[in-house]
């Protein structure tokens, strides 16, 4: 629909009565970038609306970048960010609408009630290191993470405002680039060398935010911009006041050089360990908010119509800045301070779901044995919580746990056949270990190891650092693919661990999809900032077989009938449609439209079927010859697994509390379920699920309580 005229006194009103489509019904806070409005979707939802002030709409370098925001919102949501409903950077006045967040910032917080105490911190170092995954994972860096841009929400804290553009009333100014950031939480490289800034920049920039949550200050402390951009770059941080347990964390991600900060992944996995050692859990659904509500951190639940204050401006200068070549002094220093803009950014759920290892049979990996399977229930402890992921070859069940690198199970009745506990940051969640080459190939739950194991001892054959792949890794038969964040893929031999090729593409940040078939396909953010570009990948050569774009943020979920199909996202992360890409030259040749948007949908592909399972439970078989909807059923989960598809066409899914559904293939009723197995803390959100493994007559399923379990799929009603 396009955009309605603002109305009111003149063109220029800073009071618009219409974004759009979207009444704004009152003020809750401004900015030096704009304004926004409290406002509500056709369905009653509030919304966050942000109109840009008239005078940078007439910007034309401030409306592209302001368009580049938008196309990055596009791809970015999730459990602790925003999501985004609407947009219009083409308008009159450039405006986005996101979800409403009730809750103060962060330099609200510690400005009128002071610092985190240890608890909380640990709360909010995990939410926003699980938040830069999964930012980063769909090819966008933040640069700028600072306090005002940190929702503290009732349930965890959301990170907001991504890259929000700014004009060209520069700091430090030059012919040779511009850098966008706020001095006192910018990265070494961000001053140094601002066309290289990189992910790196978002981890040095929680460093700093922590210390400020910890501290009430920064780690680098000057009233003067000039003297703390020094400071990044030459002096050691002060982190005098940070929690003993976190002091070594904080100070790793203030490393000065990018490659020897942790990566979001060793974050979580330090926080997971930190979490056991506290007995406290990254997030719970009611005691974040309690503890932080004991300190009137979050408010109470106010009504929208109920006055709310804008942010106040953070006690630092934010600079848009321009920089000289590295070794020559700045030009000129200005700086200009506003105050937070209330924002968000919505995400594309199925984008971050591509990047684990996916069990896949490979074409020339050998047949399971599935006779060997026996056709009854069984349960065996493997893990210590939620996390654990198993996949099937060889006749016997692989898994990965908390606290485990790799267990090898007999599939008829659970015996452990061996097991490798893990070791330093190696504890966590981890994907499933996968045959190929012979071996089992292991990640460790940092993103820091690959090690292929002896399927039949658990010995290790070969290791290898991939830390800096930042977990996108791919078996393919006897390859191991690796894809770097400057788009640099890289191929492994799977059984010796040798580099068999490396070649570069075009775009940076790319994702790894293996949906099946002969090829493996690397997704990037195409360059209008909108659509994707699929790049068709030959695993033995490394040939780009064919690149073409894909509609929207799209990931490849499967192959059928020599298409590979492609689940695309719309602007709120709900699957709109599939698309349909010929194998052989990547033409698009089908498009299949929901009859109705799925929210975070999970997707598989098998039969010439789609399956869909939504946030809310709603699960969808889709015909993808017909592009009929077959049947749709609600489950009642808030969330699940991929849906898993036995021969016959029964459906699996495993549910957050432990449970495993089976639903009938022709109507999606469901015909059996397990007994629930929640994990210790059932207050715990429970961010990961394992998707079922059918094998023989077997369907095995991973619980939050660390049980692996088996059950007889031909008798569901037995469960």
């Amino acid at each position: 629909m396009p955009s309605r005229p603002s109305i009111g006194p003149d063109a220029e009103a800073e009071r618009p009565e219409y974004a759009g489509h979207y009444r704004l019904e009152e003020r809750l806070g401004a900015g030096g970038m704009g304004v926004v409005h409290l406002a509500r979707s056709a369905a009653g939802l509030p919304l966050a609306v942000k109109v840009v002030h008239a005078e940078f709409a007439e910007d034309p370098e401030f409306r592209g970048r302001f368009r580049q925001e938008v196309a990055a919102a596009r791809r970015v949501s999730g459990a602790f960010t925003a999501s985004v409903v609407d947009a219009d950077p083409d308008a009159e006045r450039p405006w986005m609408a996101t979800l409403y967040i009730p809750g103060p910032t962060l330099a609200e917080h510690v400005k009128r009630n002071g610092p985190l105490t240890p608890a909380e911190l640990r709360h909010v170092t995990a939410g926003l290191a699980e938040a830069l995954r999964d930012i980063h994972r769909v090819g966008v860096v933040h640069r700028d993470l600072k306090p005002s841009n940190v929702l503290l929400a009732e349930d965890s804290p959301k990170v907001i405002d991504f890259g929000i553009s700014r004009p060209k009333d520069s700091e430090l100014r030059t012919e040779t680039g511009k850098l966008i950031g706020t001095p006192p939480f910018m990265a070494p490289e961000q001053f140094r060398r601002p066309r290289e800034v990189g992910p790196a920049a978002d981890v040095f920039a929680l460093g700093s935010v922590l210390v400020h949550a910890a501290t009430g200050r920064g780690p680098f402390d000057s009233d003067s911009p000039y003297l703390v951009a020094y400071q990044v770059v030459h002096d050691e941080p002060d982190v005098t006041g940070v929690p003993e347990e976190l002091a070594p964390l904080v100070l790793r991600c203030l490393a000065k050089e990018p490659e020897d900060r942790p990566t979001p992944d060793e974050l979580m996995a330090e926080m997971r360990a930190l979490s056991a050692r506290y007995d406290t859990q990254s997030f719970t659904t009611g005691g974040f908010a309690d503890s932080l509500a004991d300190r009137s951190l979050i408010p109470a639940q106010r009504k929208p119509s109920e006055p709310v204050s804008a942010p106040e401006p953070e006690p630092r200068s934010e600079a848009e800045t321009e920089t000289e070549p590295e070794g020559k002094q700045p030009a000129r220093l200005r700086t200009r301070v506003r105050a937070a803009v209330i924002g968000g950014l919505a995400l594309c759920g199925a984008l971050a779901a591509a990047l684990t290892l996916l069990p896949h049979a490979a074409d020339d990996a050998p047949a399971p044995r599935t006779a060997e399977v026996a056709s009854h229930a069984w349960s065996r402890q493997v893990g210590s919580g939620p996390g654990t992921a198993c996949s099937y070859g060889e006749g016997a069940l692989r898994c990965a746990a908390p606290g485990v690198l790799a267990a090898s199970l007999d599939p008829r009745d659970g015996t452990v056949l061996w097991q490798r506990e893990a070791t330093g940051r190696a504890d966590g969640n981890a994907p499933a270990p996968v045959l190929a080459g012979g071996l089992l190939q292991v990640v460790t739950a940092d993103s820091a190891r690959l090690l292929a194991l002896d399927p039949a001892t658990g010995e290790t054959r070969w290791s290898k650092g991939i830390a800096a792949y930042q977990g996108q890794v791919q078996p393919v038969g006897n390859t191991i693919l690796l894809a770097a964040p400057d788009g640099t893929l890289t191929a492994l031999d799977a059984r010796t661990g040798e580099q068999r090729w490396r070649h570069t593409l075009s775009t940076p940040q790319p994702m790894l999809s293996y949906p099946g078939g002969s090829l493996a396909y690397a997704v990037t953010l195409a360059p209008d900032g909108v659509n994707t570009l699929v790049s068709a990948v030959d695993p033995a050569t490394g040939a780009v077989r064919w690149r073409h774009r894909s509609p929207g943020a799209a990931m490849p979920v499967g192959v059928a009938d020599d298409v590979v199909w492609c689940a695309r996202r719309g602007t709120d992360g709900a699957t709109t449609a599939l698309t349909g890409h010929r194998v052989s030259d990547g033409k698009i040749t089908r498009r299949v439209t929901l009859t109705l948007p799925l929210p975070q949908a999970t997707v598989s592909v098998a039969d010439g079927k789609a399956y869909l399972l939504a946030a809310g439970g709603a699960l969808v078989a889709q015909d993808l010859t017909s592009g009929r909807q077959l049947w749709r059923s609600e489950t009642s989960m808030s969330r699940g697994s991929t849906p898993s598809v036995d021969s016959g066409g029964r459906v699996y899914v495993s549910a957050p509390d432990g449970r495993l559904l089976a639903l009938a293939p022709d109507t999606g009723r469901p015909v059996g379920q397990t007994r629930p197995r929640p994990g210790a803390r059932t207050d715990r959100l429970v961010t990961e699920l394992s998707p079922p493994v059918v094998a023989g007559d077997q369907v095995y399923a991973t619980a939050p309580d660390g049980t692996v379990f088996g059950a007889d799929r031909g008798r569901p009603q037995d469960w």
